[in-house]
């Protein structure tokens, strides 16, 4: 069976690498798990000093896979396994929380919803050209979850965030460093090896100074209880999915054709 996360290392670089081409990455429960439970082995490992988070395929990630089999709660997504924050929070938690290692998106294909919460959780991202970045949740009637409420506003404030969600935008490779949502644009050809050679760079660095300057900028951010909003924004989503607006919203997708919203 093909493993779900592929991790390597090169130097004190380890890469995370989500596999699930034939899915575009999309995110099933196992596949969320292996990557959270990826990043806190990585932040445990002494030799690694820098993370560095990307997708196989042509893909980052496409979110929630809402073709799958594995059972779906009206509270999505949870499991017992953890508390109501689920693993969607987990993300931004064990990035920025539990990992004080520098960890770098290398956004080499789409990203969108709970994928696109896994990119923003990143310290700093790198983008291919082709990429595309969409929030998503207006099209399948739920709100933002994966810490977006909190990611995004930081990357490209208030204003900038709420039309980016409200009017379901795609951002490509060059929009996103424009609007904020990453640092770099790379030629999709020259993609992998940028990303390589961006976190061997920060290697030159004191691993000792890298941490401490991570700890001391998610602190900065932290006046606010990020797990206070993490669990609002399940509760937000498990109401919005709930609704006969959200059970609507996820039927014409999927029958693509356009809603009929009732308000209800």
């Amino acid at each position: 069976m093909t493993k779900l996360v592929e991790v390597s290392d090169a130097g004190h670089v380890r890469t995370i690498r989500l596999n699930r081409p034939e899915k575009k990455n999309a995110l099933s429960l196992q596949l969320a798990w292996a990557v959270i439970a990826a990043v806190d082995e990585a932040a445990q490992d002494d030799d690694v000093w820098v993370v560095a988070l990307t997708g196989s395929g042509d893909a980052f990630c496409a979110g929630l896979d809402l073709t799958g089999s594995e059972p779906h709660s009206p509270y999505p997504p949870m499991t017992a396994q953890l508390d109501d924050i689920g693993w969607v929070g987990q993300f931004l938690l064990a990035i920025r929380k539990r990992c004080d290692k520098p960890v770098v998106g290398g956004i080499n294909g789409v990203a969108v919803g709970a994928g696109l919460g896994l990119a923003m959780a990143t310290d700093v991202r790198l983008i291919a050209h082709s990429a595309r970045l969409m929030a998503g949740y207006t099209r399948i009637g739920g709100s933002p979850d994966a810490g977006l409420t909190i990611t995004l506003p930081q990357a490209m404030g208030y204003e900038k965030a709420m039309r980016f969600m409200m009017e379901n935008r795609t951002l490509t490779g060059e929009e996103a460093v424009q609007w904020g949502l990453a640092g770099e644009a790379v030629a999709d050809a020259d993609f992998h090896a940028r990303l390589a050679e961006y976190c061997a760079q920060l290697c030159e660095w004191s691993p000792i100074t890298l941490r401490l300057l991570k700890r001391g900028m998610v602190k900065s951010y932290e006046s606010h209880d990020m797990e206070q909003q993490l669990r609002y924004e399940v509760a937000n989503i498990g109401r919005a999915f709930r609704s006969e607006d959200g059970q609507e919203a996820r039927r014409a997708f999927l029958e693509k054709r356009k809603p009929v919203f009732t308000g209800r």
